[in-house]
């Protein structure tokens, strides 16, 4: 390669060293203080309610994300091998992982178990998207104990969530991905066709659903309807007379109806938390994650166009760990949380030091004696690392440090 050439090379390859990969980003002083405020507020709140913590490890096999069934598509995970060529994956969730963990470490632990993680997930996201790679999480997981207790606790733990990170104006939304399932299993579709249409109504595209399902030859005008049960509580009202015409088998109306009937009572219950606002239905409700059976629940802030918080009922997935048994969970976008602390200025700042102590002495070791009785006293000290004084009272100066000490 001609000696130009690879200069160009290596200007390339040099420019890389000073940026992070797309996707992710570095936080400085007031965004570390801010993510931190967000975790620790979660970490305390969940612990006050009876929630233990986990941490799972950063590293996972790919079977436990895409082994019996493939919950997350493999172009969106992040993959290297292992010393003995085993995939590896980057965590891009933190749901399996715990199910994995129920299932092995705490199989022989009490039921229902209480959960609750504080940890990142990595996603391949597409370019341009304005979505992170690396999202910082906090949530919980709820394993066993009977309905619907385990939902309206999630339920009720998540306006906590909202009212400790004294958030105001939000959109808190509720379904149930049971509706679809149910009403998708009435017509002879592949699962590419069910996937198309899952995608249509959860863009709620009527048009193009409309265009699908009449060239699919099915009842179009039921799942055109169906995608647009959204709103308050009239949504009940038009749900049951969408279900009770739609032309399907008594047992699966029976069905409808039952699961209305369960949203209907969380719905209410949720709004008298509440005061009755900030609180929407949406049954056409579906996930792209396609471990979810059964309550889906996200919540919107302004400013921040993916949910803020997502959750909903696993019912199915500890049995691909082996283990039967009913769950529920949430994540709280940890990331997104302290981006709207910032936004609105309510998140603690930066504390500059009280005392700068300057060494003049040349005993080293006093320097630490007097920070450490400062601290005690409760100062907040900084260790000056200039042998002029003149140079430290002109940094403590410019950092808004009022005293300078010598020792």
């Amino acid at each position: 390669m001609p000696m130009k050439t690879l200069n160009k090379w290596v200007i390339l390859i040099k420019r890389y060293d000073l940026l992070t990969p797309e996707g992710t980003r570095d936080l400085l002083f007031e965004e570390s203080i801010a993510r931190r405020y967000v975790e620790q507020k979660l970490q305390r709140l969940f612990s006050a309610f009876g929630y233990s913590e986990v941490i799972t490890s950063g590293l996972e096999y790919y079977d436990v994300f895409c082994s019996k069934k493939r919950y997350f598509p493999p172009e969106n995970i992040y993959k290297l091998t292992d010393s003995k060529g085993r995939l590896i994956v980057f965590r891009p969730d933190s749901t399996l992982p715990i199910a994995r963990l129920v299932s092995s470490r705490l199989k022989d632990s009490q039921l229902p178990l209480k959960l609750y993680y504080s940890q990142n997930i990595f996603r391949i996201n597409p370019k341009d998207s304005g979505r992170d790679d690396e999202i910082a999480q906090s949530g919980i997981e709820i394993i066993g104990g009977e309905n619907p207790f385990c939902d309206f606790e999630a339920l009720a733990l998540t306006v906590e969530v909202l009212k400790c990170l004294n958030i105001r104006d939000f959109h808190l939304e509720i379904g149930d991905c049971g509706f679809f399932k149910l009403l998708i299993s009435q017509l002879a579709l592949s699962d590419e066709q069910v996937e198309n249409i899952r995608v249509l109504i959860e863009n709620k595209n009527c048009h193009e659903l409309s265009e699908l399902l009449q060239k699919e030859h099915t009842c179009p005008w039921v799942m055109k309807e169906f995608s647009r049960l959204s709103g308050g509580r009239e949504v009940f009202d038009r749900a049951r007379a969408l279900f009770a015409g739609c032309g399907t088998s008594n047992k699966t109306v029976h069905m409808l109806m039952g699961l209305l009937e369960k949203l209907t009572l969380l719905y209410d219950n949720l709004t008298m938390l509440t005061g009755g606002k900030n609180i929407g239905v949406d049954l056409s409700a579906v996930s792209k994650i396609d471990y979810y059976t059964g309550l889906l629940f996200k919540v919107y802030i302004p400013g921040y166009g993916m949910p803020f918080i997502s959750g909903g009922r696993y019912d199915t997935l500890l049995g691909d760990f082996g283990r039967e048994l009913p769950a529920i969970g949430f994540a709280v976008n940890v990331s997104a949380a302290a981006d709207a602390l910032q936004r609105q200025g309510s998140q603690p700042h930066v504390v500059q030091p009280d005392v700068l102590i300057h060494n003049e002495s040349g005993d080293l070791s006093r320097s630490i004696e007097r920070a450490n009785e400062l601290i005690k006293s409760g100062k907040k000290i900084e260790l000056s690392l200039y042998s002029d004084l003149r140079q430290s009272e002109e940094y403590a100066k410019t950092k808004g440090i009022r005293k300078v000490e010598k020792v």
